[in-house]
């Protein structure tokens, strides 16, 4: 799958385009169940992986953390795992990008024969660097152009926030997993910066006794409250959308999506698109995932709260909860 999306950041309040990648078997921004055999010219990978870093090692001011910071802040906040970095899936998706930057090409899988391949799939990338995702993969990447140099903890949070804002890559916000690995490559397009990045989230993990958990949730600020050029393009949009909404479980877990809305301070009441792995037409989502979104675009700074009803395993679920945009097109 392979997503383009058009916007414009606060952070700069300048035109930029974004080009977001995500695959695997089972999920949007995609999960692989199964481990792969290693990529062509990979040697036999250890059968245990390289330990996570319980404290993350990204330099400071860089791309990487910011992102990392980012996405764990996002993440914890909602009750999701926390992620720890790991070093074999950092040298994963750096190849991954720089593989992005020497094919100038927007894409999840890798050709055998092109330039800096290291394995199709993430999964295979990550066997080649020598680590055995066997329980379930995330993976997304892309890259995004500015007309402006940014500092490089802009261009991480932009990446994260235009990630999130997608009906089908904010699983990574809502994944239960808790290992990561993020890599950047810059190149120059025009002048300015052209970033290409890509992020692996492994190790599926039970996440609460109480799910299905959401993201947003009671709290979240300052999130994109617009977002689009999503491919393939999420049901009933013909533009922009507003604010997505991730309902997860445990891996295990089934969601089914019944109803939700979304009211502002004035009471006005949006009717929101529902989905779920069932009713998904492009078969994307998993089963312990479902996505509920505004269908045009939010309001930029704004307060709103949530409604949602639906089952989990067979079992009704009903969640309100209250959220606040951000000044950011995703």
């Amino acid at each position: 799958m392979t997503i383009q999306k058009s916007f414009k950041p606060s952070m700069a309040a300048i035109a930029a385009s974004l080009l977001v990648a995500a695959c695997g078997g089972g999920g949007g921004s995609s999960s692989d169940a199964s481990p792969a055999a290693p990529a062509s010219g990979a040697s036999t990978p250890a059968t245990t992986n390289p330990a996570n870093l319980t404290t993350p090692q990204y330099p400071a001011d860089s791309f990487h953390l910011a992102a990392f910071n980012l996405l764990n802040q996002q993440r914890q906040q909602c009750g999701f795992p926390a992620l720890q970095e790991n070093t074999a899936l950092d040298q994963a998706t750096a190849a991954h990008a720089q593989y992005l930057a020497t094919n100038n090409v927007f894409t999840d899988t890798e050709v055998a024969g092109n330039p800096g391949f290291t394995g199709v799939n993430y999964t295979d990338r990550a066997a080649h660097f020598g680590y055995m995702a066997t329980n379930g993969s995330v993976g997304v990447s892309g890259g995004f152009y500015t007309p402006a140099t940014w500092t490089e903890t802009q261009y991480g949070q932009q990446a994260v926030y235009g990630l999130i804002s997608g009906v089908y890559h904010i699983m990574i916000a809502a994944s239960p997993t808790n290992t990561v690995g993020i890599g950047k490559v810059a190149t120059t397009y025009n002048g300015f910066p052209e970033e290409y990045y890509a992020l692996n989230l492994t190790n599926y993990q039970q996440v609460t006794t109480n799910a299905p958990l959401t993201f947003p949730c009671q709290g979240t600020t300052g999130v994109a409250y617009s977002a689009g050029g999503e491919i393939p393009v999420p049901p009933a949009t013909s533009g922009n959308w507003g604010t997505p909404v991730a309902v997860a479980g445990n891996p295990t877990d089934t969601i089914v999506m019944q109803t939700g809305t979304m009211t502002d301070l004035s009471s006005h009441v949006i009717g929101l698109q529902v989905l779920d792995s069932a009713k998904d037409p492009n078969k994307i989502l998993p089963s312990w995932m479902g996505v509920a979104y505004p269908t045009t675009p939010l309001s930029p700074n704004s307060q709103y709260t949530v409604s949602l009803t639906g089952t989990i395993n067979g079992a009704a679920f009903s969640r309100t909860f209250s959220f606040t945009t951000g000044n950011v097109i995703g």
